[in-house]
């Protein structure tokens, strides 16, 4: 039976101590240097173009500099086109409220004309004929694109260390992981690089790396997006962004949601600011395996029921709806498809599998080939008796707040693509237990960024809603965002 959260238990937690201790330990927002415009959200930066106080050849100039200045030590951005960037900026650009800001586009997705490698070395000379559609949103809104970020192989892991491009390391903790797959995207917005940056997330890939590097990341509703004809399997891949402030991805999210005439979805539009409206929100802690997660993540979560609490919300103890063991086993055979798919694709060009595949991706292909012919479509069967069990759970509650993540983000190395399968596959679903469901579902999901460890590293708060509450999401965000606001914060790496 659910009953209330019990607010005293928490406060009063060793754990919660640490997590207040080490957010009291952070820098804060250095001032304002006007030449690289650092401190301006990308709404703030469209502003000053409009009022023509600048030029979006200067946002851009400004923009690369500090990809210049910090990348070398991040890994972010792996491929440039500042010059294309530079002439774009200089032409007439559409008008839009996000009109002659930097942009980077993930190297999972196509770019007319560049580089799209998604971080493997079967695609490391590829040059994409077109523009996907979501990032094709972006240029008509006038987003001027500089280049592509790091993402593992085909964003497969979440962890961003790909053997093609190398490891993408945390702004936080050069030491630490920036999450995966978006984890170059969340990576440059948490050094000061842009504001905002164009992300995906097939299991966790916008959610994951937002929490990882304390941005913001928003998973749309299966169907928000049109995203052509490259659907992930099962249908489980969405797009959108990450950024530092809840109205750069709200204002992202209304210029690329499908707005057609058979759109699945009502379209939500730009949502400006939070809603007076108090909601009913589930709690968890455990995962779909009934586990908790690490002490300084648990004591993250429940301090933002605590403040959704104060701000006069329901709380609500709820039990994850699902079974972990039969929910992963179906979610990791249709992940493993695509692999298997592109071990045959290696050998259909008289490549040896192994020479161009990580062994991360021919590890999932093995997997996939072990299970019995009908595996994929009974899989693919179970994910819609899950949707269905998570729509149910999802029609009692406004939002479910859980983790992002079983623990802070690990070292790099330890979910490299070369530790062995099995050690590396328990490492995986261990740590990403919490983002999958999601996707599966089809429901809204965000990272909100409002907790630290004693280390410094973020740790993000999970907040999903019923299919097509997006708006809602982004309500409950600004009102975090001004409650407990992230922004003041500020990575070891900054390009401020």
């Amino acid at each position: 039976m659910t009953t209330e959260l019990n607010r005293r238990t928490f406060l009063g937690s060793a754990a919660a101590a640490a997590l207040v201790a080490g957010a009291a330990s952070l820098r804060t927002t250095p001032l304002f240097a006007k030449e690289s415009f650092a401190g301006l959200d990308a709404m703030a930066q469209a502003e000053l173009v409009r009022k023509k106080e600048v030029t979006a050849l200067e946002l851009v100039d400004a923009a690369i500099a500090r990809i210049n200045a910090v990348n070398p030590k991040v890994n972010a951005v792996v491929t440039e086109f500042f010059d294309k960037a530079r002439e774009t900026a200089k032409g007439r650009l559409p008008e839009s409220p996000l009109s002659g800001v930097p942009y980077l586009i993930k190297d999972l997705n196509d770019f007319t004309g560049e580089r799209r490698t998604s971080g493997s070395r079967l695609f490391a000379n590829f040059k994409s004929p077109g523009t996907d559609p979501v990032p094709e949103k972006a240029v008509d809104a006038g987003l001027v694109v500089l280049g592509k970020t790091n993402t593992p192989e085909f964003g497969l892991m979440a962890s961003t260390e790909s053997l093609l491009l190398g490891d993408c390391r945390n702004p936080w903790n050069l030491e630490h992981s920036s999450g995966g797959s978006s984890g170059g995207a969340a990576a440059a917005v948490a050094a000061g690089m842009l504001p905002v940056a164009h992300a995906s997330d097939g299991g966790g890939s916008i959610r994951i790396p937002a929490s990882c590097c304390g941005v913001f990341g928003m998973k749309p509703s299966r169907g928000r997006m049109s995203l052509g004809s490259k659907p992930m399997p099962g249908d489980i891949g969405v797009e959108n962004c990450v950024s530092r402030t809840v109205r750069d991805s709200a204002m992202v999210f209304s210029l690329s949601e499908d707005r057609s005439a058979d759109a699945p979805l009502k379209p939500v539009g730009f949502v400006s600011g939070l809603s007076r409206r108090r909601l009913t929100i589930a709690f968890s802690t455990a995962d779909y395996f009934g586990r908790e997660p690490h002490a300084e993540v648990k004591a993250a979560i429940e301090a933002t029921a605590n403040l959704c609490d104060d701000l006069g919300h329901i709380i609500v103890e709820a039990k994850n709806p699902l079974h972990g063991e039969e929910f992963i086993d179906a979610f990791l055979t249709v992940w493993a498809s695509g692999p298997a798919s592109l071990v045959e694709l290696a050998r259909s060009k008289g490549l040896k599998p192994e020479k161009v595949l990580e062994p991360w991706t021919l590890g999932l292909a093995e997997f996939f080939a072990r299970k019995p012919k009908d595996a994929l479509q009974k899989s693919l069967a179970f994910f819609s008796e899950a949707e269905a069990k998570t729509d149910a759970f999802m029609a009692r509650y406004d939002t479910w707040l859980t983790p992002v993540l079983a623990r802070p983000a690990p070292k790099l190395g330890e979910q490299a693509p070369t530790v062995e399968f099995n050690t590396l596959y328990e490492r995986i679903v261990h740590y990403v237990s919490y983002t999958p469901i999601h996707n599966v579902a089809g429901t809204p999901a965000m990272s909100v960024p409002l907790g630290m460890s004693k280390d410094g590293l973020p740790i993000g708060s999970q907040f999903a809603a019923a299919k097509g509450g997006e708006g809602l999401l982004f309500a409950l965000a600004y009102e975090l965002e001004q409650a407990q606001p992230w922004t003041i914060r500020h990575a070891g790496v900054y390009a401020g």
